[in-house]
């Protein structure tokens, strides 16, 4: 098969979140059990010049963004035995940031165009095209309403893969011609409760629908989690499927990481408890052998934060430290600012996203704390766990789906159902209790560590639902 992934990032290249992750490590693995991958993504300028010297020129054309008449560059490489193609226009993508911009609803109205157009000129002929939340939405609709007409477009099946639901790239119904270009009378497609709404559309034209867990596919039927998409959701269930993200278990390998300060294995941990000690001097917290919960968060609302702010200090009174990495709500990161002035011996916080810290922080907690009011799949659990660093998490999404509860002591973490922040203590006081047992902590260290979060069962999932479209 030949499969093109399409998607607004995708490491190695520009990331702001997990769907870079996946994209850059779906594809790869893919590859490996012998079809064919492409990625395609924005020539962002965050790119570095250390992967634009690899760059090939293929061509430019001109895309049709309504009665504009854009530029668009074709750019190249290969990695990985995949290949990655870069759309290029300064004009919409040589910008400080990836979103977040006035006009993102021009901005991937282009690419979307672009990426259909662009299979006009590339050798590379797709049998799936792979779409990936909303900015990629227009894809299969535009494919739907104009391409599937023309010469090589006709046999080509689409997915689409739900990151996360509550991004959906709703406007208001003017841009359906200002900036579409699609007619009145398929106006229908994206509409949804008086607005456009670009995942609406992929919903609708899609041949197959994607989320990233299990549980997450069954919970965005339900309207507390489907931020207004159940209702078309539940129309939609025949060909919604979920299937939980792996993570790069070569990247993130303690063994070899070059980022943190000892390497280590499940089968030699002496270099674990140098990364906590090392971790702490770096942060400027006092060295002992006190545990130490780590958080690698974008800091809002639906990550859980208002749990945390709720029993912080409680949680500082139980004997533990904090090293807190992220950015987002300005009430949260505030707060977590406030929180390390008043104990500047138990508490750092890094604004921002700093990925070599990162590294050392699920390296050198103890734990890691991911309280989600709802979490699509989340990686940061698995990762951790890859560095033998138990999660304490929320039964919600893909944490459901990757973390047992050490309760009947063969877990691999720590969880809690109900949205409250008295539940969320039990299990950080559940977590101290076996950490303060170290033959028992110890075991469950081994047990993260052994569990397998690479792509090769989630590849597995994605070749069977490619085949069955194309059968």
């Amino acid at each position: 098969m030949n499969i093109l992934f399409v998607a607004s990032e995708a490491v190695p290249y520009s990331a702001s979140g997990g769907l870079a992750e996946v994209a850059g490590s779906l594809p790869k693995s893919i590859s490996k059990k012998g079809h064919n991958c492409a990625v395609v993504i924005p020539l962002y300028k965050s790119i570095k010049p250390e992967h634009r010297k690899y760059m090939e020129f293929v061509t430019n054309i001109t895309v049709d963004v309504s009665w504009r008449k854009q530029y668009c560059g074709i750019y190249t490489l290969e990695n990985n035995n995949v290949t990655y193609y870069f759309i290029d226009n300064e004009y919409y993508f040589y910008r400080d940031g990836l979103y977040g911009f006035y006009d993102d609803c021009e901005r991937f109205v282009f690419f979307d165009r672009a990426v259909l157009e662009m299979l006009k000129h590339i050798s590379f002929k797709p049998d799936v095209i792979s779409c990936n939340d909303w900015q990629t939405a227009l894809i299969p609709v535009y494919l739907q309403i104009y391409y599937k007409y023309q010469s090589g477009y006709s046999n080509i099946k689409t997915t689409f893969t739900i990151h996360n639901i509550a991004y959906q790239g709703t406007y208001g119904m003017s841009v359906l011609g200002e900036l579409m270009s699609i007619p009145e009378n398929h106006a229908n497609i994206l509409e949804y409760d008086g607005r456009i709404n670009m995942m609406k559309g992929a919903l609708e034209t899609a041949d197959k629908i994607i989320t990233v867990s299990q549980s997450y596919a069954n919970e965005i039927l339900n309207s507390w989690y489907a931020y207004g998409l159940d209702r078309i959701l539940k129309t939609k269930q025949d060909k919604l499927i979920g299937i939980l993200n792996g993570i790069d278990m070569d990247d993130y390998n303690p063994e070899k990481d070059q980022f943190i300060a000892w390497n280590f294995s499940k089968d030699n941990l002496s270099g674990k408890e140098k990364c906590k000690s090392e971790m702490l001097t770096e942060l400027g917290l006092t060295v002992d052998d006190a545990p130490i919960i780590g958080i690698v968060s974008r800091l809002v609302e639906h990550k859980g934060i208002d749990l945390i702010r709720c029993v912080f200090e409680e949680i500082i009174k139980l004997g533990f430290k904090f090293a807190v990495l992220g950015s987002g709500e300005s009430i949260y990161e505030s707060f977590f600012i406030e929180m390390a002035r008043r104990f500047p011996d138990k508490v750092s916080v890094t604004t921002g996203y700093v990925p070599e810290l990162a590294r050392i922080i699920y390296a050198g907690s103890d734990m890691i704390l991911m309280p989600s009011k709802n979490e699509p799949c989340g990686l940061a659990q698995m990762i951790a766990m890859r560095y033998g660093t138990p999660p304490i998490v929320r039964e919600t999404g893909g944490l459901r789906d990757s973390v047992c509860d050490n309760g009947g002591i063969d877990g691999n973490g720590f969880t809690f159902k109900t949205y409250n922040a008295s539940d969320m203590l039990d299990a950080v006081r559940r977590a101290k209790a076996d950490y303060d047992n170290k033959e028992r902590w110890n075991d469950l260290v081994l047990r993260c560590m052994n569990c397998d979060f690479s792509w090769n069962i989630p590849s597995d999932k994605y070749i069977e639902v490619f085949e069955n479209l194309l059968d």
